[in-house]
């Protein structure tokens, strides 16, 4: 594989949401299908197997984090809390023949975690790429390909991210990872967050239609809930290619949780019906730590910060542990100071990190948009499913109190340290919208281009779940055609959206810019999409502000 970190010194060279649905206030905790239905047809097993793939993530410059599940016996299906104590080891080479061994180990799987096991691998060489793969019983996973970070005073030239969010296995198929995966130049992916949705089968497909069921099909709400569903992810083929390619970053949103999770509940979280919050939240996350090959971070999270050489360093937020419930839609209270969207701690984290940053980009792993967002004069026809898929009154113009617009006070402190600290070079990478977006972030939004833009903000569109267009109903592009015009005229800072499309962005960056590529799919629906490239816009470094630029990377 090609490296993407161009000279370094001091390195040698390696050779709806539920989109507020209505839901059965009879939701239970039961399994309602059996759980064999999280593995692959005809997997059954009574020798171990790695029915599940294997994935590495949150490369640092002397390691990296490797994670597989054991398949043990054939009842030992996720979730079930059933099969034996299995020994796997890990081996991780240079080359893919695995001639060049440079470390081995072993761990235990057990039931106590879902038969899943994660090595975090010290003593690796910086920006190197390295080839790992589990055994147990005599059968080897599959071999996949990882990467080092480059060290932390490498002069990097480059660095290139696959970019996704947002991935409803009932709304089609993952065509975006498959995409990803056939590329040969990535260092890492990132994933913004709703690796897994948690609604019932048939709650929230494709325009009201289910491609392929989730399991289990109820909404999850128990831990072997949780566990089964990312079980069902993870037999994905496209998404188990993407893991054998390069490590993953990722962060949570709501749905790892459930639809508009905060600190205290849910939109989507029926107290009592379906059991205290504290219980599914803690549920969800010990499942989301099993399932994925990201370190718990600061108190059980996902905030954390990693850095690759003097180019680029990374910050990625926790925005549903600590923060306030959302406002009511129009309320004075999005203003309210002691109402926050990070949390005190958090926060305090992240100006501190942005501000002894001493490298030429500062990029930020955003799971909810920044950049503020009026509606505009949409015409009733566009407001309405506008104001469904945002969770906004559908018979008024509001604020999409999910993201930032919603906590305003938190994003006025951080843009104004971000504005006094002289912080340039500052990118937000977000998710969530079901739509791509290419923004300024300005301090303030209602006298810009006069006011000035502390930021620049990449939002990328869904790899599956419903966006404008879904809703309405109508041929792809009809309502972005009509909706994005009016959007950029009351949000001058937006310099392009797209309601309508599914995809995946590649995000490039060198010490002159920092680019996405925004790339679509031609049908979620069809395990064969084919993937093309949109549009793609830059920051230049130094100037906070977002252009056009007319051919990928």
């Amino acid at each position: 594989m090609t490296s993407r970190y161009r000279a370094t010194e001091g390195v040698n060279p390696p050779s709806p949401r539920r989109r507020t649905v209505v839901k059965a206030a009879a939701a239970t905790a039961v399994l309602a299908g059996p759980l064999v239905a999280a593995l692959p047809a005809g997997a059954a097993t009574e020798t171990p197997a790695f029915l599940h793939g294997v994935a590495s993530g949150d490369p640092l410059p002397d390691g990296i984090l490797l994670w597989t599940r054991v398949t043990p016996t054939a009842e030992a299906v996720p979730g079930s809390g059933l099969g034996p104590d299995t020994e796997v080891s890990w081996t991780v080479a240079r080359d893919k023949a695995f001639t060049n061994v440079v470390s081995r180990g072993s761990l235990t799987a057990s039931a106590a975690s879902d038969h899943t096991v994660k090595a975090d691998i010290r003593g690796l060489e910086p920006a190197t790429d390295y080839w790992f793969r589990f055994s147990a019983g005599g059968a080897d996973s599959p071999a996949a390909r990882t990467r080092t970070a480059p060290a932390a005073d490498a002069h990097v030239t480059g660095l290139r991210f696959g970019v996704v969010t947002c991935a409803n296995w009932e709304a089609g198929y993952f065509s975006s990872y498959r995409h990803l995966a056939a590329r040969s130049d990535l260092d890492a992916w990132l994933h913004l967050g709703d690796y897994i949705y948690e609604y019932k089968s048939g709650e929230y497909g494709t325009r009201g239609t289910v491609v392929r069921p989730h399991a289990p099909l109820n909404e999850i709400i128990t831990l072997a809930d949780y566990r089964t569903r990312h079980g069902r992810y993870k037999t994905d083929p496209d998404l188990q290619a993407l893991h054998l390619k390069a490590p993953v970053i990722a962060i949570w949103d709501d749905h790892e949780f459930a639809d508009n999770a905060w600190s205290g509940g849910a939109v989507n979280h029926t107290e009592g019906a379906e059991g205290p919050w504290t219980a599914r939240q803690a549920a969800a996350k010990q499942a989301y730590f099993e399932w994925m090959p990201v370190r718990p971070a600061i108190a059980g999270t996902t905030y954390r910060r990693l850095r690759f050489g003097k180019l680029a360093d990374l910050s990625l937020l926790d925005l549903r542990s600590f923060r306030s419930q959302q406002a009511s839609s129009g309320s004075g209270s999005v203003d309210d100071p002691d109402r926050t969207i990070t949390g005190r701690a958090q926060l305090d984290w992240l100006k501190a990190g942005l501000k002894a940053s001493d490298t030429k980009w500062r990029l930020v792993g955003n799971s909810v948009m920044i950049a503020p967002f009026v509606i505009g004069s949409l015409t009733a026809d566009l407001l309405k499913p506008l104001a469904k898929l945002l969770d906004l009154p559908q018979d008024g113009i509001g604020v999409n109190t999910d993201q930032w617009d919603g906590y305003t006070d938190d994003r006025r402190e951080l843009l104004a340290h971000l504005r006094s600290n002289a912080i340039g070079n500052t990118v937000f990478l977000t998710g969530d919208i079901h739509m791509s977006w290419a923004n300024d972030v300005p301090v303030d939004a209602g006298t810009y281009p006069l006011s000035p833009s502390a930021a620049t903000e990449f939002v990328i569109t869904s790899v599956t779940s419903d966006n404008l267009d879904d809703l309405v109903k109508v041929p792809e592009g009809t309502v972005s055609a009509l909706a994005a015009p009016l959007i950029q005229v009351a949000n001058r800072h937006v310099h392009w959206v797209d309601t309508d499309r599914h995809g995946y962005g590649v995000l490039d960056i060198t010490a002159e810019r920092a680019q996405m590529d925004y790339y679509v799919l031609s049908d979620r629906t069809s395990p064969t999409a084919t993937s093309s490239w949109e549009r793609s816009y830059r920051t230049r470094s130094g100037t906070q502000k977002v252009e056009r630029t007319y051919d990928p990377v």
